[in-house]
Order: structure tokens, then C-alpha cells, then sequence
């Protein structure tokens, strides 16, 4: 036999391997790049949504009340925006149908308020005609609250603000831990260091525990549109929990997409951080009558006249910036 009919026959036996090493590497090629895709948009969506929770139209939801962690947010307007840009970014904007099908694979969102929070997971109700109907729906606030062997409970909130009720004298307490300190017998007000730590694993595991609860649920409801998937609370860190709690937000998990020979799995966390502005006071100088401006983080020379958001509305109003260079800045 020639040599080229060995040659014929060396092609002929693993022309076939190569070419099917050849799909594999283009498959898995293309795996990668839909999962490069899903997980860019849903990273863009969640970071769309939590700055849209910072961004109140009326003045009275704006950051206040003594911490600047305090506001309301605008559920709605977030889910609308993280919808909007999950659609646009995963190629099905204006399909309905498409749209309908990616949020089976979309078991629940949460949303992070300043004193609790809301989940946006599928609920069975029955419709104006008696039918069962399975939607998706917000879940009424959910409080981050701890209660001790006293029968002491505290609500706690993204700060040390707290509403607590003292079960020896039967009354409702509220305002900064630091207020409290061997003020009341519970005890876990007494100690800020004790206090941060129920404060921070009391909000997890709040969350995690009605996570893990909610997405049971949804298997059920997706073993009836014919999803195969199991779906499961995924592993989070410790401290990536704890940095997500610091701020409201919104948390989305997306699971068992079909992406080649596995499924796409990925959650995303997206925080509305309000940074709060310092107020510019005006004041008058006693001595010479002459307007004012300085920041309220400044020591105050005068006694204030009026408040202002910004230098510049300051100066229109005929304030001048307080030289600060004698002393006593």
C-alpha cells in the first residue's frame, strides 16, 4: 500500500474528530458570548433601577429626617426601568411574547427600602371570573425585625434608626440607637458594636429566608409552563450581602436559561446610594449687615436667616461666601 493511501485513510478515520472538536469549540464559543450577554444586561438593568430608586419627584420623599439614608423609593418606577433595559439589552424589546417567557425564568426581585422590603415574585389569585391566575406582583413591605427572649422586638432600618417595643412597660420607642443607651432594659440597644451586628444579620437573613421561600414556590408554578429547571437560592458571600444592605436597592436573580448543553444562572445587585448634600445657610454679619453664605458642616459665625441647596442660589439671593481663612475655618 502507497503511502499516500495511508495518508487517505489517516484523513478519512479523524477528518470526523477534528471537524466535531471544531463544533464544540464553536459552540462553546457561543455559549460564552450569550452568557457574556445575558449577565452585561442584567448588571446594566439592576444598575438602572437602583439609581432610579435615588431619584424621588417630590420634595417631601427626598433624604431627611435626621439620616441621610432615609427616603422613599419609587418601587414601580424601578421595576419599570429594570425591565425596560433587561428587554432592550437582551434582544426582545416590543416582544411581548418573548418578554412573558424570559420572566419565568426570573423567580423573584427584591426591593431594599430604608425600614423594609418588597419582593416581586408570580402570585395566584382569582381573576373577575373565578379563574386561577398566576401573575407577577409585589408583596406588601416587609420589616426588618428582630425580637428577643424578652419579648422585646426592634425594627431596625439601613442606619441605626430603630422603632422598638419594650415589653416591661408595654411601650413603642423610636429614634437612634445612640439615644437609647442604658436608657430601656433591652439590653441589645445598650451596645452599639452588639446592636450593628443583630442589625446587619437580622436584614440578611430576613431576605434570605423569604428568598429560599419564594423560590420554592416558583419551581411549582414552573414545573406547569413546562420548566424543567430546579431553581435554588444561589450562593452569596457574607460580605457581599452585608455591602448590599448598606444602601436601598434593587437584588434580581435569573436562572435555568437554556444556554447550549447547560443554564445560565446569575443575580445582580444594583444600589440607589443617595449621596446627601450639605446645606448652604445664610446668615447676616451683626456688626456690618452684610450677607452670607457657608456650608453647615462649617462653625457658624452668624445666627442662620434662611437655607439654600446650592452656592448659586445663594449668591442670586445677594450672599456672599464667608471668608473662612481667619481663623475660623
Amino acid at each position: 500500500m502507497k503511502i499516500t493511501d495511508f495518508a487517505v485513510i489517516f484523513i478519512l478515520l479523524f477528518l470526523p474528530f477534528g471537524v466535531v472538536s471544531d463544533i464544540q469549540v464553536q459552540n462553546q464559543r457561543e455559549v460564552q458570548q450569550l452568557e457574556m450577554k445575558y449577565t452585561s444586561a442584567l448588571r446594566t438593568a439592576v444598575q438602572d433601577a437602583g439609581v432610579v430608586l435615588s431619584q424621588n419627584e417630590r420634595q417631601e420623599r427626598e433624604a431627611g429626617y435626621g439620616s441621610d439614608k432615609f427616603f422613599r423609593v419609587d418601587k414601580e418606577e424601578a421595576l419599570t426601568t429594570f425591565l425596560h433595559t433587561l428587554y432592550l439589552n437582551m434582544g426582545i424589546d416590543g416582544d411581548t411574547a418573548a418578554q412573558r417567557a424570559l420572566l419565568d425564568y426570573i423567580p423573584v426581585i427584591v426591593v431594599l427600602d430604608y425600614d423594609g422590603y418588597y419582593t416581586f415574585a408570580s402570585a395566584t389569585y382569582q381573576d373577575v371570573h373565578g379563574q386561577a391566575t398566576i401573575e407577577h406582583k409585589w408583596s406588601v413591605k416587609k420589616s426588618y425585625a428582630y425580637v428577643d427572649s424578652a419579648g422585646n422586638s426592634v425594627g431596625f432600618t439601613l442606619d441605626n434608626y430603630l422603632h422598638a417595643y419594650n415589653a416591661q412597660n408595654h411601650r413603642w420607642i423610636e429614634g437612634f440607637q445612640k439615644e437609647f443607651e442604658g436608657q430601656t432594659p433591652i439590653s441589645l440597644l445598650n451596645d452599639s458594636k452588639t446592636f450593628e451586628q443583630i442589625r446587619r444579620s437580622t436584614i440578611v437573613s430576613s431576605v434570605q429566608e423569604d428568598l429560599a421561600r419564594i423560590i420554592n414556590i416558583h419551581n411549582e408554578k414552573a414545573a406547569h409552563n413546562s420548566i424543567s429547571y430546579t431553581f435554588t437560592l444561589p450562593l452569596i458571600s457574607q460580605e457581599e450581602w452585608y455591602n448590599t444592605i448598606d444602601d436601598v436597592g434593587m437584588i434580581a436573580f435569573i436562572q435555568g436559561i437554556p444556554v447550549g448543553d447547560r443554564y445560565y444562572n446569575n443575580y445582580g445587585f444594583g444600589g440607589g446610594r443617595v449621596v446627601r448634600k450639605k446645606p448652604i445657610i445664610g446668615a447676616i454679619e451683626p456688626d456690618t449687615g452684610i450677607k452670607y453664605f457657608y456650608r453647615d458642616s462649617c462653625p457658624a459665625p452668624f445666627k442662620a436667616v434662611e437655607h439654600f441647596t446650592d452656592e448659586q442660589s445663594a449668591a442670586a439671593a445677594g450672599y456672599f461666601e464667608y471668608p473662612y481663612d481667619n481663623g475660623l475655618k
